[in-house]
């Protein structure tokens, strides 16, 4: 009881710390609902320093937020947790312009604040915002940074279809997407006499891959003599442990099984040949970023919008599947093994394919987080 009664009473602190701010100081707020969000966030932070110099105000919603013992330059950062006083925050909150990575604004618990704030979305996923997302994800933002135009046809579709009034459309790219091709290290990863390596990063929910598949995916592909990497996705943690651990505990004396469930999950990226993923966005990274094949397990799709083909427009998620990668029905899992070893094997045949369809798709690669950046400024009241 304690500890819960001390834990709240840091976040009161930390949103009066908040409003001591002077609101003359309280131009851009980025909120992030977890410490592996700041990814999103940081081209966009690292352009508005370089180019306008202007100071951020930071609050995350995660208590082991490195950020908030040691923020950069240009940052002052506050915790106010996810509970009554984030919701109260939010409520009340009075600044010139609010980044979140958040959806669902105004449809629960967290509203749109009475005062006059500029709401701006700024996607975590490539992915397509009418079957993963609810509905009226969206609706609530005065702005959304788009990734691509899927993005911006999408929102535009779902506008005209309703009625809601038309929201200010930013071609501005995927800014983890850049942060991934800086590092230089597109097409296969150098080898000696290591075995491939397959980073298995599925979404989460009932119809995921480790849900349903979790050992039958990854014993082909150890089979193979393949090393595997298993990335779950954060929410699969939370709501199937019971499948997580027991997939470690059967590959427990494996040498070439390893669990990844680092917040940032670069390096696994990084040093993989080929993914094998279902429907997550990540596939994407890994495909446009790395321009690295992807294996797709076909399970059924993720749908959090029933009513998602009301706009007439597949998403892009279903869109490009064949052009990144290949689809494996569910009940040929048995031969991921096989499949695995000859992407690998060639996969950098697949990066000016992979190369065209990014620039096809993604605006502003390399460059996202000053379009934002610029963007974001010229929404500062004067």
């Amino acid at each position: 009881m304690f500890a819960g009664l001390r834990k709240m009473l840091r976040e009161w602190q930390g949103m009066q710390a908040f409003k001591r701010v002077p609101r003359s100081e309280r131009q851009i707020v980025l909120y992030s609902e977890g410490r592996g969000y700041w990814s999103y966030f940081e081209p966009v932070f690292t352009a508005l320093q370089n180019r306008h110099a202007t100071p951020v105000l930071y609050v995350t919603s995660a208590e082991n937020d490195p950020l908030l013992q040691s923020p950069p330059a240009g940052m002052q950062s506050f915790y106010i947790g996810e509970g009554s006083v984030r919701t109260l925050f939010f409520a009340s909150l009075d600044a010139d312009v609010l980044l979140m990575t958040m959806p669902d604004l105004q449809s629960f618990h967290i509203k749109r604040s009475p005062l006059s704030v500029h709401y701006v979305y700024l996607h975590h996923s490539i992915v397509s915002t009418h079957m993963i997302y609810r509905a009226a994800a969206f609706d609530h933002f005065d702005s959304i940074l788009c990734v691509g135009p899927h993005h911006v046809a999408e929102t535009r579709a779902r506008e005209q279809a309703l009625g809601l009034p038309a929201k200010t459309l930013v071609e501005h790219g995927y800014g983890r997407l850049d942060t991934i091709m800086q590092t230089g290290r597109q097409g296969p990863p150098a080898r000696t006499d290591a075995p491939a390596q397959i980073l298995v990063a599925p979404t989460w929910g009932e119809n995921g891959l480790i849900e349903r598949h979790g050992i039958d995916a990854i014993k082909p592909l150890i089979d193979a003599g393949l090393r595997v990497i298993l990335r779950p996705h954060p929410r699969t943690r939370k709501l199937a442990p019971r499948v997580l651990d027991e997939i470690c505990a059967y590959f427990d004396d494996e040498p070439r099984f390893r669990m990844d469930e680092d917040s940032d999950g670069t390096t696994s990226l990084r040093d993989s040949d080929i993914m094998l993923s279902d429907w997550s966005g990540a596939a994407l990274e890994f495909a446009f970023g790395l321009e690295r094949p992807v294996i797709f397990a076909d399970v059924p799709r993720k749908v959090l919008n029933p009513e998602y083909t009301a706009i007439g427009l597949e998403p892009i998620e279903v869109q490009i599947r064949d052009y990144v990668g290949v689809v494996v029905p569910t009940d040929e899992l048995a031969k991921l093994g096989e499949i695995a070893q000859a992407m690998a094997t060639d996969s950098h045949k697949w990066q000016t394919t992979l190369r065209q369809t990014r620039q096809r798709w993604i605006y502003n690669s390399g460059r996202s987080g000053d379009t934002a950046a610029d963007y974001l400024v010229s929404l500062i009241k004067q």
